[in-house]
């Protein structure tokens, strides 16, 4: 490919979309006030993924297709939303980025969820991560789905696991050793969970379009008002277990 056409190739990974709202007031002023613009491209996207992962606390949002702005506004987020938030970010300092739809099964959210949530919750969780194009190759980036002290808090409680590990949104092979930090590498927290790939696309917005959590209106509707209010304070009383 020659060097134009992988410019004007490059350019549907840069645009704003409904979803993908960077130029929302509320974005530009975190990007100016992180400097995120001001420094290299690696640095950018690893300081904008740890910004996601850790101050962005995982949680469960009323919808998969709130905007970015409305996923900071919210200040928690799961893969999904928290992905959204992270491709606005990217793209609002000129970084590509994609996103790889899936569906996960629902066992390794069993204990994030409450038993009676879990209990008529779909088999197959819709699921995203993020791709990321830098110096020539896009890398897959996953988990930024759950912030540290999360993670750590589960890893506390279930010291004694070794190895593989599925439950409370995680799905790795080493429980204790994930691989969770971006340094021009692949990260993964729910990978293990995968049970079937939607592919690749250019944002969230057409993800949407042709795939979505597979629920009924009343399900939805319990869901928005009153199951993922329960997920998200059984999140905080195990984030804030001594």
């Amino acid at each position: 490919m020659r060097i134009y056409e992988r410019v004007n190739y490059m350019e549907r990974y840069l645009k704003e979309t409904p979803m993908l709202n960077f130029s929302d007031v509320n974005i530009q002023h975190l990007i100016s006030d992180r400097g995120w613009k001001d420094i290299d491209i690696y640095n950018r996207i690893k300081q904008i993924y740890n910004f996601v992962r850790d101050e962005i606390l995982f949680g469960y949002n009323e919808d998969d297709s709130i905007s970015a702005a409305e996923v900071l506004s919210d200040g928690y987020g799961q893969c999904n939303t928290k992905g959204t938030l992270f491709m606005a970010l990217l793209r609002g300092v000129n970084v590509p980025c994609r996103v790889h739809g899936f569906t996960i099964d629902k066992k390794l959210q069993k204990g994030a969820m409450t038993s009676i949530v879990y209990k008529k919750a779909p088999k197959n969780i819709f699921h995203s991560w993020v791709e990321v194009y830098l110096d020539g190759v896009w890398y897959e980036l996953e988990a930024f789905i759950l912030d540290k002290e999360y993670l750590s808090r589960l890893q506390s409680i279930n010291a004694t696991c070794i190895g593989v590990f599925c439950g409370y949104g995680v799905a790795v092979k080493d429980f204790h050793n994930p691989v969770i930090d971006f340094e021009r590498n692949n990260t993964y927290i729910q990978s293990e969970g995968i049970n079937q790939d939607f592919g690749i696309y250019d944002c969230p917005d057409d993800l949407l379009k042709e795939h979505h959590q597979e629920m009924s209106v009343f399900k939805a509707f319990l869901y928005r008002n009153l199951g993922r209010h329960l997920m998200n304070r059984n999140i905080r009383k195990i984030r804030n277990v001594d």
